[in-house]
């Protein structure tokens, strides 16, 4: 996806690496942030660990960035296996230093490319953590730091706004009240008087006066200065003090408003209480409505943001899910924020979206967990009908999207392959793990390929064959004549779409006979043909047993595929057929 560069004080995240950390082990989970990132896999993987990192790392310097005992794998503190947090933030401005200026494998920039700062915390113990540089001209790791000082280095950063799932109320609470505050303030800080942003000139006068300040206090800082040379120098041979004052005046030089806002709720002719005495579900409500004001005001976009937030399905209603899908990704592609976000719900990954990746985080064998990048729009290279056919599958099938969850996946055309299937799942348990994805159409089922083959997945493919021709009634002569049927041309659309995986036997490409209801059930499917379907195979065992054979055929690769169908690899084997 093409990025467009922002005129942003904080530079945006670009990559996040962990290791050593809670269940986390000494092999480092990188993830590589776009827009917004969608982190899936079983519980207890490590996904909000992730999100927990950069936290951490952006807390750097207060109690919040130093690490307990429980931080540490199993709870052992190992100082030969340090917990290890890296990031790396492209630069927009504030320039650390060249030596910490490269691009993103961490090399030198050549010509006028974008520029990446690397930094790593290390906790060798329970406490404080210490922050290194990657020093690009020594292509090692310095002890030196990028921008130095805790809070200058984190005003270069995006600034984090964590949403944990199962925080206390009074911390639920603080969190929406500080996401609202940064609405209100984002805004307010656009509002103008005759013409200058009153905002920008509070600032101008706080710099003024502070320049003033000093000024005046010349003679008492050199004096200060002298008395502490005297002292120093008489201790430290060769050591001098020098007293400098920031006259740069930022943010937090200027508190727009007191603390202890308070966010109360209730029934508008009843009692009024505090969020954190609300219960869950409408503090979950309150977060969304929230965010949706963030996503529609107008804002100051000279600050970056991150938006960290755990399990956004929680105590919301179904109907609510998708709405609040809507309100992160559009949040995402607002200039200025980027979300990373963990979930159990394929709801929350919008696939006919460009900001959009989907990080599978799982433990392996002896207990390793690893990150797999599973999805990422550039390399899946949609086209434009691709984009459009995944836009109205996702509208019409939210949970189209649980094949990144793991499992193994059958990609089948209509309702009533995907309900035949259903029916022997239901039945026999060795096929609980298969994810049977319904593309609901022919032509998306290349679409649907495009992003299965991203992450070396193996997979099947049932489709229809169709017919050659078809007939078509002439618009002017109401004559019925005989036409290419588009159905077939669509057969080489998915054909190109796995050529490579078929080379490599990762997938498996079968056909049902002109169509699956023709191939599999010789009487024709009256009302509803999945409901038909399902009954027809509930009555009648011998074409149950077909059923599951082909079944057992598109999960493994290897078995015999029953009459009706064919596995085919050209086009000319299709022909062959008519």
């Amino acid at each position: 996806m093409a990025e467009a560069q922002v005129d942003l004080e904080r530079g945006k995240l670009r990559s996040l690496s962990v290791r050593n950390f809670r269940c986390i082990g000494s092999n480092a989970v990188k993830v590589d942030l776009d827009d917004i990132v969608v982190l899936v896999g079983p519980n207890n993987s490590g996904k909000s660990s992730i999100l927990r990192a950069y936290e951490i790392a952006m807390s750097e310097g207060s109690k919040a960035g130093q690490l307990k005992q429980d931080d540490f794998p199993n709870g052992n503190v190992d100082p030969e296996n340090p917990v290890e947090i890296e990031l790396v933030t492209e630069v927009i401005v504030g320039d650390p230093g060249k030596q910490w200026l490269g691009d993103l494998d961490g090399k030198p920039v050549v010509g006028e490319g974008r520029k990446y700062v690397k930094e790593k915390w290390v906790w060798t113990a329970v406490g404080k953590g210490t922050r290194f540089g990657w020093n690009v001209d020594s292509q090692a790791w310095d002890s030196k730091k990028p921008w130095g000082w805790a809070n200058v280095a984190n005003a270069r950063r995006p600034a984090v706004h964590p949403v944990r799932a199962f925080d206390p109320p009074e911390a639920q609470a603080k969190q929406i009240h500080d996401l609202l505050s940064k609405a209100i303030l984002d805004s307010a800080k656009l509002l103008e008087k005759d013409g200058v942003k009153i905002y920008e000139k509070l600032l101008g006068d706080i710099n003024d006066f502070q320049k003033l300040a000093l000024d005046h206090n010349k003679g008492k800082i050199e004096e200060a200065e002298k008395t502490l040379n005297d002292i120093v120098s008489s201790i430290f041979l060769d050591h001098v003090v020098q007293y400098i004052q920031s006259s740069d005046a930022s943010e937090s030089a200027l508190k727009l408003f007191p603390d202890g806002g308070r966010l109360t709720t209730g029934h508008k002719d009843g009692h009024m209480s505090d969020l954190e005495s609300q219960g869950s579900g409408a503090r979950r409500t309150m977060l969304w409505a929230t965010l949706k004001l963030l996503k529609d005001s107008a804002t100051d976009q000279k600050k970056a943001n991150v938006l960290l937030i755990d399990e956004p399905e929680l105590c919301l209603h179904p109907s609510a899910i998708r709405d609040a899908c809507k309100v992160l990704y559009d949040l995402a592609s607002k200039e200025g924020w980027q979300v990373m976000v963990t979930t159990h719900s394929p709801v929350f990954i919008d696939l006919s979206r460009d900001n959009t990746s989907v990080v599978r985080v799982e433990r392996k064998a002896k207990g390793e967990i690893v990150g797999t990048t599973l999805y990422r729009p550039e390399a899946a290279q949609l086209s434009s009908d691709d984009k459009a056919n995944l836009k109205l599958l996702n509208l019409y099938d939210p949970y189209v999207a649980e094949f990144f969850f793991g499992g193994r996946v059958v990609l089948v055309e209509g309702d009533t392959e995907y309900s035949a299937f259903r029916l022997i799942m239901n039945e026999d348990k060795s096929f609980s793990d298969i994810h049977v994805i319904r593309a609901r159409g022919k032509a998306t089922i290349a679409s649907l390929a495009k992003i299965l083959n991203q992450f070396g997945a193996s997979y099947s493919i049932l489709h229809d064959t169709d017919t050659p021709k078809t007939m078509s009634k002439d618009k002017k002569t109401g004559e019925q004549k005989e036409i290419v049927n588009p159905a077939w041309t669509t057969n080489g659309n998915i054909l190109a779409a796995v050529e490579k995986q078929l080379e490599a036997k990762t997938t498996r490409l079968v056909a049902s006979r002109v169509h699956f209801e023709a191939a599999f059930f010789d009487t024709a499917l009256t009302g509803e043909k999945p409901y038909s379907a399902v009954r027809a195979l509930q009555d009648d065992g011998e074409r149950k047993k077909v059923v599951t054979e082909l079944f057992r055929g598109l999960i493994d690769h290897e078995a015999k595929l029953p009459e009706g169908c064919i596995e085919w690899a050209k086009m000319d084997e299709l022909e062959a057929l008519f």
